[in-house]
């Protein structure tokens, strides 16, 4: 009788063992396939994806800190610009007479006019810094200032 009960426990011991190898066999299965057939098992595989996942970050935190120095740089180019023709004198004809803005985003930069009279003509300069002239703009001045910012 003892020997039934060890033959019938030890059979069951040998279908507890081969149902728990069915299932481990399953499991690393699904593992591998999870894997890509790697030799890796799930924690290496989430410690190397974390550590990916790490260097993604910095990536990116380099990208956004590059993409703020390019921000900058075109922030202080002079890509506002705009061109006011008329005519200075009431006896000329024309419009030969221009007033240039170019200005940075910050409305800093400089407006370049020339007055083209019969005999002569003449150049002036005046300088801005944030919107604001370093000597006071003639209405055509101020246009070109205007129009340059609204682009």
């Amino acid at each position: 009788m003892v020997a039934v009960v060890g033959i019938a426990v030890g059979l069951a011991g040998v279908a507890l063992a081969w149902v728990a190898w069915v299932r481990v066999r399953r499991l690393r299965d699904a593992q591998r396939t999870l894997l890509g057939g790697g030799r890796k098992d799930l924690v290496e595989f989430s410690v190397s994806l974390q550590g990916r996942i790490d260097d993604l970050h910095k990536a990116v935190d380099e990208v956004a800190a590059g993409l703020a120095r390019v921000d900058r740089r075109v922030d202080g180019a002079l890509g506002n610009t705009a061109i006011v023709r008329y005519d200075a004198y009431e006896d000329t004809g024309g419009h030969q007479s221009a007033s240039l803005a170019l200005l940075d985003g910050s409305r800093s930069g400089v407006v370049v006019t020339a007055i083209q009279g019969r005999d002569y003509a003449r150049i002036y300069m005046k300088e801005l810094e944030r919107g604001r002239p370093s000597v006071a703009l003639s209405p055509e001045e101020q246009e070109a200032v205007e129009r340059a910012m609204a682009r």
